[in-house]
């Protein structure tokens, strides 16, 4: 009997060996489509060989992670019954390669790798996204059934001519399990070929990417910190090792975790004339838009020449970063200066905690206040955040009347809604003149994918004429049309915004109103060159009311617009406003030469806080970089440094964790007194 199950077990090893091995096959398949499939999509770069190298490397160690549960499952089923086993093997296969696939190309079309973030989006907003990359057309429904036959039959040929030996095959698995258990294919994932940002995403195998931040989405890791860790430190200054960084003293941190004593200082009013009456005040946030293409200096080219000239005639942060990498972060962080929670603070949605923000405290103290947008504001869950935040209106996708005209539809029939030029006349249309002070947010959309605009024709045309005027030559033109969409979206927005400001110009409000423009985040659709690239955007404050122009070069984020604009509003106009807040931000930094006074984390997707900024330094995960003055990051191996500020990073982490699990932001008396009514 004995002898009997170990040779079935030799058997077993044998034929799941070489199944494994027709497995890896068919991802070597895949590695060499999705390399052509990038050149197609984003031209032919010198690093091609080594992502190609290390690609195929970290395939092979994903199929090393996976060949325990694999191999367990398989031989179980075998000595049951071998057909059987075989044939549950090829589904697995054929569904490991479809996911492979759909990931790569999620991958491919929109330059970020998809993680556990894709669990924390509601059907409605899946179905969304899915809809705006064009559906699943039958062309991709038709390749899909070929594919699977292709796997059914290369199983059928080849594992009947693969075949190991017993002992060789044993080998094999052992020599898979003892690799993944001592740790070596996690070793081998973080490995980078370059030191550009899509290329390293490139090089990753999407499928042990997508499974490990899933994983780590469903059972998280604890956020425990050692406060006796030399590395702790009991707020976000660092005054070792240069980090010369704002501290924030807590007043309660054990009931209120960011409850702090609001001592921001008033930077505006040096440059804003004071008025008899409070200003108005309107956001422009712009959808993906990043300095990698906008105003001087952009690498990949100045995109947005009316956005450009504005920012010479306004207060200007050239290195301005937002607080999250995708979209639903930009209101929490712009508006409330909050912490994210488990998956963005919009995500709470009725549960949030209590918090005052610009929005109740300026209708609190007489503001009319709305919200405009050509999408779906439920999107992120957007309407429920403004809602509880006691805003007066919201606008949206469905309170346009008709005689409006959305962007054109893709493929799948969808469409995200207005585009820019409509919501700013949707904008004016609604706006009557009132002596009312009123704050106004408007959230672009027209500069995302799919990137079909009105006008596309155009603005094409256009893209074409701007490559001339910024003198690119042929072989930088050809490079930059592989994103011709993108940027010809960009130049469509830039144009919404001059005829919104040629508008604005003629009303009788206009001088009277202070204008902050931002991008939500970079566009991620085009190739990002750093970890820092995708929050870099710029912030504008332009106003009729600025008696001096400025152009600031040290680094502040979207948490420190509004801490800065109450301390201007309140210096300036006796705004009532708490003295106790529980804002992250610090208050906009005007220094001119480059400088970062501030330690925040940063959010990259509704999954992972892996970034964090204190001075000249930025934590991604494990690795330390140090940051320049144009914003490029440089490689740094400093022990002391690197735990220094991962114990900032780990205190975030800890009051983060409190508010989680049900921790208040401020006391209910403060809440309660400055709740409008």
């Amino acid at each position: 009997m004995k002898a009997k199950l170990w040779t079935l077990i030799k058997q077993s090893a044998i034929a799941f060996v070489s199944r494994l091995t027709v497995l890896f096959l068919l991802y070597i398949v895949l590695r060499f489509f999705e390399m052509i499939y990038n050149i197609v999509l984003h031209g032919y770069d010198h690093y091609f060989f080594a992502v190609l190298l290390l690609g195929l490397v970290k395939d092979l160690s994903f199929v090393v992670i996976i060949t325990l549960p694999l191999y367990l499952l398989y031989t179980i089923l075998y000595l049951l019954n071998k057909k059987i086993a075989n044939l549950v093997f090829i589904v697995i296969a054929a569904l490991l390669c479809v996911i492979q696939i759909a990931l790569v190309k999620y991958f491919l079309t929109s330059l970020v790798p998809l993680g556990g973030d894709l669990w924390q989006y509601s059907w409605s907003d899946i179905k969304q996204t899915v809809g705006a990359a064009g559906g699943i057309p039958l062309s991709a429904i038709i390749l899909f059934i070929v594919f699977i036959a292709l796997v059914v039959f290369l199983f059928s040929v080849l594992t009947k001519r693969i075949h190991f030996k017993a002992g060789i095959s044993i080998f094999i698995i052992i020599l898979f399990i003892i690799v993944d258990r001592i740790g070596i294919s996690d070793i081998v994932t973080e490995w980078k070929p370059t030191n550009n940002e899509y290329a390293n995403n490139l090089s990753i195998d999407k499928s042990a990417f997508f499974y490990k931040s899933s994983l780590e989405h469903f059972i998280p890791k604890s956020q425990d910190v050692d406060i006796y860790s030399d590395a702790y430190s009991g707020d976000y200054g660092d005054e070792k090792n240069n980090i010369e960084t704002i501290s924030i003293k807590y007043v309660d941190e054990n009931n209120y975790p960011f409850l702090h004593k609001d001592e921001t200082p008033d930077v505006l009013s040096a440059f804003l004339h004071p008025t008899s009456a409070k200003p108005n005040i309107v956001f422009l946030l712009v959808e993906g838009l990043g300095r990698a293409f906008t105003n001087d200096g952009a690498y990949l080219g100045n995109f947005t020449p009316f956005i450009d000239s504005l920012s010479q005639q306004s207060l200007y942060w050239q290195n301005f970063l937002s607080e999250g990498g995708r979209t639903f972060a930009v209101l929490p962080s712009v508006l409330g200066s909050l912490p994210f929670g488990k998956n963005g603070f919009c995500e709470f949605g009725e549960k949030a905690p209590n918090d005052v923000s610009l929005i109740s405290l300026l209708r609190y103290n007489g503001y009319n206040t709305a919200f405009y947008y050509g999408g779906d504001s439920h999107f992120d869950l957007m309407d429920v955040f403004l809602k509880k935040n006691a805003i007066n209106q919201i606008n949206d996708i469905n309170t346009f009347p008709a005689g409006y005209i959305k962007l054109p539809s893709n493929q799948g029939g969808f469409s995200w809604g207005y585009g820019d030029k409509e919501l700013f006349r949707r904008y004016f249309e609604t706006k009557g003149n009132t002596t009312q002070p009123y704050l106004s947010i408007l959230l672009t959309v027209s500069t995302h994918s799919p990137f079909l605009i009105n006008e596309q024709d155009y603005y094409l045309n256009r893209f074409e004429k701007r490559m001339t005027e910024l003198n690119f030559s042929d072989s930088r033109k050809t490079s930059s049309r592989d994103y011709k969409y993108q940027l010809a979206s960009v130049l469509y927005t830039d144009d919404a915004i001059r005829q919104f400001f040629n508008a604005y110009s003629k009303r009788p409000d206009f001088n009277n109103t202070i204008f902050i423009i931002t991008g939500d985040h970079r566009m991620p659709e085009i190739p990002m060159i750093n970890k820092i690239d995708r929050y870099h955007v710029p912030l504008i404050i332009y106003s009729p009311l600025a008696y001096r122009k400025a152009r600031f070069s040290s680094v502040s984020t979207h948490f420190d617009i509004t801490p800065s604009l109450l301390a201007f509003l309140k210096n300036q106009y006796h705004l009532q406003a708490p003295s106790l807040v529980s804002w992250l931000g610090t208050g906009l930094d005007t220094g001119r030469e480059f400088r970062n006074i501030h330690s925040y984390p940063i959010m990259q997707t509704k999954n992972d806080i892996v970034d964090f900024i204190s001075g000249s330094y930025m934590i991604n995960a494990k690795d330390l970089y140090s940051i320049d003055p144009q914003m490029n990051l440089n490689t740094l191996n400093d022990d002391q440094i690197f735990n220094r500020l991962n114990g900032l990073f780990d205190k975030f982490k800890q009051k983060n964790e409190k508010i989680i699990e049900g921790g208040k932001l401020i006391p209910d008396s403060i809440y309660t007194h400055y709740l409008p009514k």
